[in-house]
């Protein structure tokens, strides 16, 4: 329990957290956005939960579960796709590691990059030990100075002017739809292959308290050091990605000791999530492709820091669009077949059509909502849908095999 518990831990609680944090505050205000960071937890205590418990119950991996539910050969279009978005954001994590080294210490970009990369291949190569490792290592720094920094910016106001805060510039743009989108679409797609994790639980009850220290826990924690630090100091146009960060708060304290401390956090602390990133990436390309996780944790890893050095992690926003309309119905699907339509079923056939199906109308619905219904939840959306759409198929069908 305490291994699981300590890789899923290190997982959210990172600076990429607090940064979403500080968006949704800057883009809803602190009150609407602490909302939208509770109710978008829960949801992913329940969705990564149920998805980590099926993985601990019959001791598989995302790509065998998938298997079951799209075929021994379809499932590799949903495997093949988190995997790939998972290298993606191996890449965007590695991008803001050497970004915020470069920009705060005047160092090359391509340079840090480089570096950062290459140390988190070597965390992954290790395989879960190194998760467990660095997750050990990371989350004790990540509370110590995350709560430092709160308590620090905090002091600066009042509680009641924290709670009051109405976003940048006193005008809030985010409707509670896209902040519970960007809240969930943070980690859908690893909460999505949480087999991969969950199915080294002892038993499910380790599975769900592994889960729970992620979502609400770690993941709302993370948030919060950034949410409340900017609604604290209140800064005009502030940049979540540039200075207005706990790295760069840290660093403008202009202690020496204080930079160097926030110099090492930063790079365990990404590190963490990036070989969480690059050992699912890594498990589901090389199941696809029969080979060994090791030498896809180094092929794409080296793939990965490529794309990290030409600026990737820009598009941040952008790629949170992106995973809330893909990834969801992939996910709420094998929930309605595993635990409501086909309990205890095996792998059976090379497709199952009724899942693509499915797929394909719970993300042509969430493209409809990114576009034309801003106001509503783009991945809760494309969960409810595909879901649904998912249940009806496989009961309509159902119905015809009896008549």
């Amino acid at each position: 329990m305490f291994s699981v518990t300590m890789v899923w831990m290190g997982f959210p609680m990172i600076i990429t957290g607090a940064m979403t944090g500080s968006i949704l505050v800057l883009g809803m205000g602190f009150s609407a956005a602490l909302k939208a960071m509770i109710i978008g937890n829960l949801i992913m205590l329940l969705y990564v939960g149920l998805l980590g418990q099926l993985g601990a119950r019959k001791g598989m991996n995302f790509a065998l579960l998938a298997s079951i539910v799209f075929g021994r050969k379809g499932y590799v279009f949903a495997s093949g796709l988190l995997s790939t978005l998972l290298l993606g954001w191996y890449a965007v994590q590695t991008g803001i590691t050497g970004a915020l080294v470069s920009s705060t210490y005047e160092l090359n970009y391509v340079v840090m990059t480089l570096i950062a990369g290459a140390l988190y291949i070597g965390i992954t190569f290790v395989g879960v030990k190194g998760l467990h490792l660095i997750g050990m290592i990371s989350v004790p720094l990540f509370v110590i100075l995350g709560l430092w920094v709160v308590g620090d910016a905090a002091a600066t106001t009042s509680w009641d002017a924290i709670m009051a805060y109405p976003g940048n510039n006193g005008a809030a743009t985010m409707t509670m739809g896209v902040g519970l989108t960007v809240v969930i679409a943070l980690f859908i797609d690893a909460g999505t292959v949480s087999a991969d994790f969950n199915r080294w639980a002892k038993d499910e009850k380790s599975s769900w308290v592994a889960t729970f220290s992620a979502f609400p826990f770690a993941n709302l924690a993370a948030m919060l050091v950034g949410g409340i630090m900017t609604a604290a100091l209140a800064v005009p146009d502030a940049n979540p990605f540039g200075t207005d960060n706990m790295f760069g708060y840290m660093n403008a304290q202009q202690m020496t000791w204080l930079s160097v401390l926030a110099f090492l956090f930063l790079y365990v602390n990404l590190g963490s999530v990036c070989a969480h990133c690059l050992y699912n990436a890594a498990t589901g390309w090389s199941r696809i492709l029969r080979s060994h996780m090791r030498l896809f944790a180094v092929i794409l890893g080296a793939i990965g820091i490529v794309i990290a050095a030409t600026n990737v992690w820009a598009f941040f926003i952008q790629w949170l669009s992106l995973l809330g309309i893909l990834v969801p119905p992939i996910g709420a699907i094998i929930l309605v077949d595993q635990y409501l339509v086909r309990k205890n079923s095996e792998i059976d056939r090379d497709w199952r059509g009724e899942a693509f199906i499915a797929w394909g109308c719970g993300s042509a619905v969430a493209f409809i909502v990114e576009w034309y219904l801003p106001h509503l939840s783009t991945a809760i959306s494309a969960g409810l849908v595909g879901g649904g759409a998912y249940y009806v198929i496989s009961s309509l069908q159902a119905k015809r095999v009896t008549a």
